[in-house]
C-alpha cells in the first residue's frame, strides 16, 4: 500500500529546514563536547563524529529540490550556510544559485573557487546562465562561454545584450516551432522524436520560411484535432507577443491578465527569437513586490538576514538619516509649544494619538497609490480626482474616529473643549495624510523617480510633524 504525504508544501519546507537545523546543532554540540574531553585519539574521535553527522546531513540534502535547498540556505547563519553549501551536490549548485536571493548568492559565490563556479555554470542553459552572469567573475563567464557551441554562445550573447529588467534578458531559447502547411499527424510524429519537451510547453509556434511568427498551435487543440487537418486551419493567429526591449514587469502583468503559460518574443521584423514562460514571470512579480516593499521602508536592496553588521548598516543608513532629520523637525514643533504642554499636561498624552492615526491612514493611501502606479492603473491626469476621493474618505474617517477620540478625551479629562480639539485635529491630520499620500508618489513619478522609494518614511514624517503642529496649535488657540 502506498502512503500519500498529505502535508502542505509550506509544512514540508519548514520541516526540512528544522531537520537541517537540528543536524547542524547536533554537529556543533558533539564537536564542542569532543573538544572539552581530554582523551586519547581525540582527533580520530572528532573526525569520525564529524563524518557521521555530515553524511547524514548530505543524505538529507540529496532528497531536496534545489529551490528548497535555496530556502534553507537563506535561513541559516553564514557559518552553517557554507557548511551546508559544501555538502550540496555539485550538479545542483547552478540551479540553487539561481534560486537564492542576490545577497545570499553573493556570499556563496565568494566562498567558491573558480573551477567550482565554472562547473556550476556549465550545468545551466544559455538563458539561465544569462541570469547568473552578472554575479559571476568575468573570467568565469568567459571560460564557460568558451565551452558552448556556436548556437548557445549566440543565445547567451543575445540575452546579455539586454538590460536585466527587459524581456530579452529573461527569454527562453528552448521552444518548438513548425510550418503552417504540415498536417497534425506530421506534428505528432515530430514531437515523438524528442526525449522530453521543453518545460512549460503548452503551445507550438508556427513560423514561415524566414522564421516570422504566423500563429500558435495549442497542444490541447493538437491532441483532439483530425490527424489529417493542416496546422494553418486550426492554429490561433491572434497571439500575445512581446518585444525583447519591453519591460519585464509589463510582460508579467500581461501574463497575469491573459492567464498565459508561455508567450513568443519577436524582433522588430516579427521573427521569433525566443519565448517567455510563466515561471520566469512569477519570479518577476515576486521580485517586484519584494522591491516595492523594501523601497517603501527605505531599504536599497534585499538584505541577507545574516549579513555582516557593516553590510546591513550600509543598506539602511541613508533613509535612517532622513528619518532622523524629520524626527528633529517634529521635536522642534513640540518644543515650540512647551508652554502649552506645561499648562495642560493632557496634551502630551494625546498628541501621539493624533500623529499615529494620521501616519497609519497616510501609509494606507500611499500603498494604494504606489500599487496603482506600478500596475499602470493611475495616469497623471487622474491624480486630482483621486485626491478629492481620498480627501472625502479622510473627512468621514476623521469625523467618526475623531469623534470617538474626542468623547474619550472628554470623559478622561472632563474637558469638553479638549474633546472638540481632538476631533478637529484628527480630521485635519487625516486630510493632510490623504493629500500627502497622493502628492508624494505622484510627484516622484513625474520627476522620474521610483514612487515607492522611501514613501512611507516621508509620509510618516509629514503626518507626525503636521499632526503635532495641528493638535498643539488648536489647543493653544482654543484652550489656553
Amino acid at each position: 500500500m502506498t502512503v500519500v504525504d498529505k502535508k502542505q508544501p509550506t509544512d514540508r519546507l519548514q520541516e526540512n529546514l528544522l531537520q537541517v537545523q537540528r543536524l547542524l546543532e547536533r554537529q556543533h554540540l558533539v564537536e564542542d563536547l569532543v573538544h572539552r574531553q581530554d582523551m586519547p585519539r581525540h582527533d580520530l574521535v572528532e573526525s569520525l563524529v564529524h563524518r557521521q553527522n555530515l553524511a547524514e546531513l548530505e543524505q538529507k540534502l540529496q532528497g531536496l529540490h534545489p529551490a528548497d535547498i535555496a530556502y534553507i540556505l537563506e535561513a541559516l547563519p553564514l557559518e552553517d550556510r557554507l557548511m551546508v553549501w559544501d555538502l550540496v551536490d555539485s550538479e545542483d549548485e547552478g540551479d540553487i544559485l539561481l534560486e537564492v536571493s542576490d545577497a545570499v548568492r553573493e556570499s556563496l559565490i565568494e566562498s567558491m573557487e573558480q573551477h567550482e563556479l565554472v562547473a556550476a555554470a556549465e550545468q545551466l542553459d544559455a538563458d539561465e546562465l544569462a541570469d547568473l552572469a552578472a554575479d559571476l567573475p568575468r573570467q568565469v563567464v568567459y571560460e564557460v562561454m568558451g565551452g558552448l557551441d556556436e548556437e548557445e554562445r549566440q543565445q547567451l550573447q543575445s540575452a546579455l545584450s539586454y538590460e536585466e529588467h527587459q524581456v530579452g534578458a529573461l527569454m527562453d531559447f528552448e521552444l518548438l516551432k513548425i510550418r503552417a502547411d504540415v498536417s497534425c499527424e506530421v506534428v505528432l510524429r515530430y514531437l515523438r522524436r524528442f526525449d522530453e519537451l521543453p518545460h512549460q510547453t503548452d503551445k507550438i509556434f508556427v513560423t514561415d520560411e524566414e522564421g516570422v511568427l504566423k500563429g500558435v498551435l495549442p497542444i490541447r487543440k493538437l491532441l483532439i484535432s483530425d490527424p489529417d487537418a493542416l496546422v494553418v486551419d486550426i492554429m490561433a493567429t491572434e497571439v500575445v507577443s512581446f518585444s525583447p526591449e519591453e519591460e519585464a514587469v509589463d510582460a508579467a502583468l500581461a501574463f497575469e491578465r491573459y492567464d498565459l503559460v508561455t508567450a513568443p518574443v519577436v524582433d522588430e521584423h516579427g521573427v521569433l527569437i525566443g519565448r517567455l514562460t510563466v515561471d520566469e514571470m512569477v519570479d518577476v512579480i515576486r521580485e517586484e513586490s519584494d522591491t516595492e516593499a523594501l523601497n517603501l521602508a527605505g531599504l536599497k536592496e534585499e538584505e541577507d538576514l545574516f549579513a555582516p553588521v557593516i553590510d546591513s548598516v550600509k543598506n539602511r543608513w541613508s533613509w535612517l538619516a532622513i528619518n532622523l532629520c524629520t524626527a528633529f523637525v517634529a521635536s522642534r514643533v513640540i518644543g515650540a509649544f512647551e508652554g502649552s504642554i506645561e499648562k495642560l499636561v493632557a496634551l502630551a498624552a494625546l498628541m501621539p494619538i493624533v500623529a499615529g492615526i494620521g501616519g497609519n491612514s497616510g501609509n494606507q493611501t500611499i500603498t494604494m497609490i504606489v500599487r496603482a502606479l506600478a500596475m499602470g492603473q493611475l495616469q497623471p491626469g487622474q491624480a486630482q480626482r483621486l485626491w478629492r476621493k481620498e480627501l472625502g474618505v479622510s473627512v468621514i474617517n476623521g469625523l467618526v474616529w475623531g469623534g470617538v477620540l474626542g468623547i474619550l478625551a472628554w470623559m478622561m479629562y472632563g474637558n469638553f473643549s479638549l474633546g472638540l480639539v481632538m476631533l478637529a485635529a484628527t480630521t485635519l491630520n487625516l486630510m493632510l495624510a490623504a493629500s500627502m499620500g497622493v502628492l508624494i508618489p505622484t510627484m516622484m513619478e513625474r520627476f522620474g523617480k521610483d514612487p515607492a522609494v522611501g514613501s512611507s518614511v516621508l509620509i510618516t514624517a509629514c503626518t507626525d510633524s503636521g499632526g503635532f503642529f495641528i493638535f498643539l496649535g488648536l489647543a493653544s488657540l482654543f484652550l489656553l
